[in-house]
């Protein structure tokens, strides 16, 4: 059974960036890509799922260290 692909354009709105954002991604090694014979980028699904849950635990993160801030629990 094949991965299922998506455009540069359809990760862009799953992750609320710009196109460009995920060309950067691409290009930096932060998300794999497949090329198409035409030159087009695809991004399997794999890949939406490992960074969607990065991205997950960065807000979480970022959300704790707000919370802790705003207890006045700054290190």
């Amino acid at each position: 059974m094949f991965e299922k692909l998506y455009t540069t354009g359809e990760v862009a709105k799953i992750f609320g960036v710009p196109y460009a954002a995920v060309k950067k991604w691409a290009y930096s090694g932060k998300i794999k890509y497949i090329k198409t014979p035409g030159g087009k980028y695809r991004y399997p699904e794999s890949e939406i799922k490992r960074l969607f849950g990065e991205k997950a635990l960065e807000r979480q993160k970022q959300r704790l260290v707000e919370y802790a801030k705003s207890k006045g629990l700054e290190s």
